[in-house]
């Protein structure tokens, strides 16, 4: 069973929505474009989504939004299931998909699939870049998210605080917003 995932899915909480992106499906085609078919000469690339960080709107601290709306983080204000790209250190890619409700800004950061232990390595892998920031998550954008059918139990889920965010003071640095599955 592959079904691609829509703007329902991700029109929804976004702590719902990042701990059931677990074992759900990247999917990016990569490849020669140069044909008059968008498609054609591209090959797909599906990996297990293993690893997930939450951001949950406004009054989160880590959250890009947290100081409103910019020019960066307009995505995150708009519809579900877009993507939102940014670069970090001047040198990698950061994929988070947008969720929940029109103006409330959450999105949830991919930081690891089956093999690919970091968002930075994973974007590289799959040649994801700033050109997605704003794209809808669909085949159109050759980037998107499946379900394959792979049942996960909560008991094969870690929760544990954010990486990389002491910044956003004691208690949102230590919020457990970080999915992981414990099988990869």
């Amino acid at each position: 069973m592959r079904k691609i995932l829509k703007q329902k899915f991700f029109d929804r909480p976004v702590l719902k929505v990042a701990e059931d992106l677990l074992g759900k499906y990247l999917v990016r085609k990569v490849g020669n474009s140069s044909s008059t078919k968008a498609t054609a000469g591209k090959k797909e690339i599906a990996l297990i989504i293993t690893e997930v960080e939450a951001y949950d709107g406004p009054l989160d601290r880590a959250c890009h939004a947290h100081k409103g709306r910019t020019a960066r983080t307009e995505v995150m204000f708009g519809e579900a299931g877009r993507f939102y790209v940014y670069l970090i250190y001047g040198m990698y890619s950061m994929l988070n998909i947008v969720t929940g409700k029109k103006d409330y800004p959450a999105a949830i950061l991919i930081r690891g699939v089956e093999g690919f232990n970091g968002p930075g390595k994973l974007t590289t892998f799959l040649k994801i870049d700033k050109k997605l920031n704003c794209k809808k998550a669909e085949r159109s954008s050759n980037l998107w998210f499946e379900d394959r059918g792979v049942k996960i139990s909560k008991k094969d889920i870690k929760r544990t605080p954010r990486i990389g965010v002491t910044y956003a003071g004691l208690v949102w640095s230590k919020k457990p917003y970080r999915f992981i599955l414990k099988i990869y």
